[in-house]
């Protein structure tokens, strides 16, 4: 058994033709087949140009016609146009067509409003579906492949039915982004409405609820691994100055973008608040759990209990350059002690963890080492610990998490601590109904303050160098 694809312009007359020619075949023939594929005038040649070169055919003009070998299966054969398929029905069939140009005319014009109104209804059925956008840039990271299959779920964003995932990655390929793509698909999750995938800025940040932000900066294979600072700046501000122009024009006006990865971190988000000038600043966040959950795990580790134990640690200042890790507020539950009590009693760090210069040195060191001696070890980038961190804002950010934790981000906070404008600077921060709210209930002391300067006269030269290369 065969049978025949016929594609055309949905206004072409001699699509029309071999419409009809068709059906009296299918009337006539018990085991004939047929599939019309009608396309919008304005579509066809796109259609036509990726049709022909996914089977390797050459061919202008509408109607296409092919042939697929239904029992026999393989690629289907090409049989041309109109006349060719005319000529085939004659040759193998007996069966030719006599239609008048006047009929052929008046199935084309019925043919286009049949699919100008299917068209219409589609739209309309789509526009019905209000899905939850979220993009992530850099979608090729390894962070994705753990960050995706929790990240839709209801437990990150409560009272969400429907997500559309947008996949984005200036840097990486359409084939890798086809497979993540499929990969996603393949969970086969309600939740999900649809996979798109991108790799240029074409349509970025549309109707965007949700925005990560994972890639550092553009990859240059040929590069020189010393390239200096300057450069790697000036290619981060030409990349996130656009991100935030686009996501000031296209994103929803409450849209969350959140910042990750491991380098100028903070530099990238206030860049993307000064391009972003509608849009709230408090609605951009640098991520800083991971360094935190970092830090926890390290302070874990000399108190002999689980990372998980250990809350409520601080980190202040550039998240990937001069940062202090603060365990002023920090408690511990579960330490085997002098006092003991269920599994909710908890004791303060400082009260327990006696030894004051590990606290200011070694646990420094320690985490600004972490990540890189994980990488070296496994070959691969920190990908579990990333997605973690950035799952752990969303919840909180979206009201599914503890409105008591506290959490480190990197916000534009101008007016506290002494920080100008325009500057990032990781600080303690706690989640309520949606908003960001910085802590003010904290001690800073002459030493904190001495360390927090530190950070900020690093950030301030990175914004230089930025504002060098606008």
């Amino acid at each position: 058994m065969a049978k025949f694809v016929l594609a055309g312009k949905s206004d072409c007359p001699y699509f029309a033709k071999a419409e009809l020619l068709a059906d009296a075949l299918q009337r006539c023939l018990p085991d004939f087949r047929v599939h019309k594929i009608s396309v919008l005038p304005e579509d066809w040649k796109e259609w036509l140009e990726v049709t022909c070169q996914r089977n390797g055919w050459k061919h202008e003009h509408s109607p296409l016609v092919w042939r697929e070998l239904v029992v026999q299966g393989g690629k289907g054969m090409l049989l041309g146009g109109f006349s060719d398929f005319l000529e085939h029905c004659q040759e193998y069939y007996g069966i030719t067509s006599d239609m008048p140009t006047d009929l052929m005319l008046s199935v084309a014009a019925e043919n286009l409003q049949a699919k100008l109104k299917q068209t219409a209804e589609e739209q309309r059925r789509v526009s019905l579906i209000q899905p939850f956008h979220i993009w992530i840039s850099g979608a090729l990271s390894p962070v994705c492949h753990v960050l995706i299959p929790k990240l839709l779920s209801a437990e990150v964003f409560p009272g969400v039915s429907l997500i559309s995932l947008h996949l984005l990655d200036l840097d990486g390929t359409e084939e890798g982004l086809q497979d993540l793509r499929m990969e996603t698909q393949d969970l086969a999750l309600s939740i999900l409405h649809q996979v798109t995938v991108h790799t240029n800025v074409e349509q970025a940040f549309r109707h965007a609820d949700v925005v990560l932000l994972l890639d550092d900066g553009p990859a240059d294979g040929e590069s020189d691994p010393e390239e200096d600072r300057r450069t790697s700046v000036k290619k981060i501000s030409e990349r996130y100055r656009e991100y935030g122009r686009l996501i000031d024009s296209r994103a929803r006006r409450e849209v969350k973008v959140m910042v990750s990865g491991d380098s100028f971190v903070n530099l990238r988000c206030s860049l993307l608040v000064d391009s972003a000038c509608s849009i709230e600043s408090r609605q951009f966040i640098a991520m800083a759990t991971q360094l935190e959950n970092e830090a926890k795990a390290i302070i874990a580790k000399q108190l002999n209990v689980r990372a998980s134990d250990v809350t409520d640690v601080i980190v202040w200042g550039n998240i990937s350059g001069i940062f202090y890790i603060d365990v002023q507020m920090a408690k511990v539950f579960n330490y085997d002690g002098a006092v003991k009590g269920p599994p909710f009693f908890w004791q303060p760090v400082l009260k327990v963890l006696h030894d004051r210069k590990w606290l200011e040195t070694d646990l420094q060191s320690l985490a600004g080492r972490r990540r890189g001696t994980v990488t070296s070890k496994t070959g691969r980038a920190a990908g579990m610990a990333a997605a973690n961190g950035l799952l752990a804002v969303l919840r909180a950010w979206s009201g599914a998490g503890d409105t008591q934790e506290v959490l480190s981000v990197g916000v534009p906070c101008t007016g506290h601590y002494g920080v100008p404008e325009g500057v990032v600077l990781s600080v303690p921060a706690a989640f309520r109904e949606g908003k960001c709210s910085l802590l003010s209930e904290l001690s800073v002391g002459d030493k904190l303050k001495e360390r927090i300067q530190l950070s900020l006269d690093e950030l301030l030269q990175e914004k230089k160098l930025a504002e060098g290369n606008n």
